[in-house]
């Protein structure tokens, strides 16, 4: 049998299996397995109509309108992704587990971010200003009643209110977390046996089973968003309190609150330096019970915070800006920073150690740019936020209007804005560079084209030259994603730190400007009007770009494809982040692929397209030795060493690579010079039976000829099935196959397959 997983972008079983009749063998409407209608009764394998299998998985990442929301998690996601982009050094565990604890701090930073962004919007912009100025609250007809009423026109019972909006949303992300974790995570991989001396991270049992430590960071991140809207209420109240106007009972009670909210952060962080994840072994046991407790616990102090800012205080006025909200955006921004360059430290000792052959991105310093950008992505979000809100509440608040209202939002954010221009210029003389680099290679590459094909004996075509030197060299594009990374995470790095230099100054870069040089000041309204502008428009676009795949299947399939690639890697870092869909993907694989053969004892050909590979490469992982004898590998357009071996080369490296081949000796790679996302793996090079095949001609034939009338399209990283290489290789790989029918004695043999219409 061969059983078919499609790559990026998702197909239909019957686009896979090229037949309209399909039957559902097992699954759901989530991820399924199909086989031709035609092909029910199991009839011996045809090299010319073999019998075909097609796993359909693109509802993992673009089902429903809901999942296009998704979007907002964005650097959640990211974030998580660095932490499986470490090098596959050899300093020990230890090491390691400093890479894995610094991610996971990175992770909560972003956590408490996000919660910051939204207390900056309805603390201290809407509760705090806007409610405290009576010529905004009179331009907003819904704010207006908190300002003029008796009772809720003090501040501490406005705070009250406006707390309602951040924790709304930490139990929205929690819920979403909790939903997900139930559907995605709960996906239990095939028991099997361990073979002696795999040495991959994905043979691991408990690799593709994340339920505890998700559900542990869930409880940790949710516990750290309530902390915090908790800190920045006791902070304001005290602020008032130990004043002259304070009560001295109340100020009590709030030093009280103060030091149970530092215990809180003190027990938060020693948890999230005890725990980390777990591979050997499935992890079956139950949520620990301080992982509930903890949520519950900071959620029973915000209440008891709630109730202490709600207090009678009659001479308390809000005025300015929210006390301690100006200096938590610098903070946080100084922690990520240490937090980047100790994770930079780290992931540069175990590049160093690296096994032979190692081609890491950024010298091993691929997770920490990622990160850097995740977090660089996180104020970006709350920036365009808290600005366009503040523009919103009122217009006169925004950079360069002569009056304002209220004071804005916080100064940190208005130099983030101010840096956006400056870093979207490296960008775009970066997009320049690569254009001209293509234009370049183009040229180069054009004179030799018609030389590939010595069996045709039509005259040269210098615009199908052209063409096709062009799809050569942007799919050698791909190869300088690298650096392209690497200047962008530099120039954020440096910016932010110019950030933080300015926010010391008390002053908006407009602010800062006045009195100097005109053009200083030109430039500084400029940059700060248009990165205001373009921190919103961002965000805008964000949410403009979910309402449509809300509603239109062919956008939401767009998004999924972001997901294809972000979201294969399990949520060890940020339990908000996107789920990860090979935790569903790889154990239906596994299962599927581990059944039939010990049901039928037959031999299997798994074809993974792209994407896809990477999901059948980790599902053979899983199974025995026994199992994998009877198993061959057929992958194309596969990123496995060109993107995945290089960004996660601890998990896809030359070493995993070379121990994949040796328990799976019958796997073929095709690859094409014009594929922009696949390449070759480089395993067995200059042995007799290479892995990697020749690269592929594209298009099949350069001119028109008796079999192609019509000229060839360059296909570049599609429909590799359409190349006679494909089903050459795949005949040759199952006549490679051992013999065999008898059904095989492991641990996994059930009823499942027992006939193919069951299940």
């Amino acid at each position: 049998m061969e059983l078919l997983v499609h790559g990026v972008g998702g197909a239909t079983p019957q686009q896979m299996l090229e037949d309209a009749r399909t039957t559902r063998i097992t699954g759901d409407a989530t991820a399924s397995v199909h086989r031709r209608t035609d092909d029910l009764d199991d009839r011996p394998w045809d090299d010319a109509r073999p019998v075909r299998e097609a796993y359909s998985w693109s509802n993992l990442t673009s089902g429903n309108g809901t999942r296009a929301l998704w979007l907002l998690l964005l650097p959640f996601m990211i974030v998580n992704v660095a932490h499986w982009m470490r090098p596959s050094g050899r300093t020990g565990e230890r090491t390691n587990r400093h890479y894995d604890l610094l991610v996971r701090l990175t992770a909560l930073s972003l956590t408490v971010l996000l919660t910051a962004g939204a207390c900056a919007v309805s603390l201290d912009l809407v509760a705090w200003q806007c409610a405290g100025a009576e010529p905004c609250a009179r331009s907003a007809a819904w704010i207006e009643p908190w300002a003029t009423d008796p009772w809720w026109g003090q501040p501490g019972r406005r705070l009250l209110l406006g707390s309602l909006l951040p924790v709304a949303l930490l139990v929205l992300l929690w819920w979403l977390s909790h939903r997900t974790w139930s559907a995605y995570e709960s996906a239990s991989p095939p028991v099997r046996p361990r073979t002696d001396g795999d040495d991959a991270a994905l043979s691991l049992p408990g690799f593709w089973y994340g339920r505890v430590l998700v559900a542990r960071l869930r409880a940790g991140h949710t516990a750290a968003g309530l902390l915090t809207v908790a800190t920045a209420l006791v902070y304001a109240t005290g602020v008032h309190d130990r004043g002259t106007d304070g009560d001295p009972v109340v100020a009590g009670v709030g030093l009280l609150l103060t030091a149970c909210t530092v215990a809180g952060w003190l027990v938060l962080l020693v948890q999230q330096l005890r725990h980390g994840r777990s591979e050997s072994e499935r992890d079956e046991r139950p949520e620990p019970p301080a992982a509930r407790a903890l949520p519950w616990g900071a959620m029973a102090l915000l209440v008891l915070v709630l109730a202490h800012t709600a207090w009678s205080r009659p001479a308390w006025s809000s005025s300015g800006r929210l006390p301690l909200g100006s200096e938590v955006f610098p903070a946080l921004v100084v922690a990520q920073g240490l937090l980047v360059v100790a994770l930079a430290w780290v992931a540069f000792r175990l590049h160093r150690q690296a096994r032979d052959g190692e081609r890491g991105a950024l010298l091993g310093l691929g997770g920490a740019a990622v990160a850097l950008l995740a977090c660089a992505l996180g104020g970006v979000f709350t920036g365009g936020v808290a600005q366009r809100i503040a523009d919103w509440l009122d217009p006169s608040a925004a950079p360069g209007a002569p009056e304002a209202r209220i004071a804005g939002p916080p100064v940190m954010l208005s130099w983030e804005a101010a840096a956006i221009p400056p870093l979207l210029l490296v960008v775009l003389v970066l997009a320049l560079v690569a254009v001209g680099r293509v234009v370049h290679r183009r040229n180069e590459l054009a004179p030799t084209v018609r030389d590939r094909y010595p069996d045709e004996s039509c005259a040269p075509d210098a615009d199908r030259n052209r063409r096709i030197a062009s799809a050569t060299a942007r799919a050698e594009l791909t190869e300088s994603a690298g650096p392209l990374v690497g200047w962008i995470a530099g120039t954020s790095l440096l910016l932010g730190l110019g950030a933080v230099a300015g926010t010391l100054t008390r002053e908006t870069p407009s602010e800062a400007a006045d009195g100097g040089p005109a053009a200083l000041e030109a430039v500084a309204d400029a940059c700060q009007t248009l990165g205001s502008w373009l921190m919103g428009f961002g965000v805008i676009l964000l949410l403009a770009l979910g309402r449509r795949a809300y509603r239109d299947a062919g956008a939401r399939r767009t998004v999924g494809i972001l997901w294809d690639v972000g979201t294969f890697w399990p949520r060890a870092a940020h339990p908000f982040a996107p789920p990860c869909y090979a935790e569903r993907a790889v154990p239906d694989l596994s299962w599927r692929m581990g059944t039939w053969i010990d049901a039928t004892g037959g031999r299997l050909v798994i074809s993974g397209h792209s994407q896809g590979s990477v999901l059948a490469a980790a599902a053979v992982w899983q199974l025995d030795t026994a199992t994998r004898s009877r198993i061959a590998l057929l992958t194309h357009g596969s990123p496995l060493e060109r993107l995945y071996g290089r960004w996660f080369p601890a998990y896809f490296g030359p070493g995993a690579l070379r121990a994949l081949h040796r328990d799976l000796p019958c796997w073929r790679n095709l690859w094409r010079e014009t594929d922009p996302i696949g390449g070759r793996v480089r395993v067995a090079e200059g042995e007799e039976r290479p892995v990697d095949r020749p690269a592929l001609a594209d298009p099949l034939h350069y001119g028109r000829n008796l079999r192609s009338p019509l000229p060839e399209p360059i296909l570049g990283h599609g429909d590799y099935a359409a190349d006679p290489a494909f089903a050459e290789e795949r005949a040759a790989l199952m006549r490679r196959l051992p013999l065999g029918s008898a059904p095989l004695p492991t641990q996994s043999a059930g009823p499942l397959e027992s006939t193919p219409t069951e299940g």
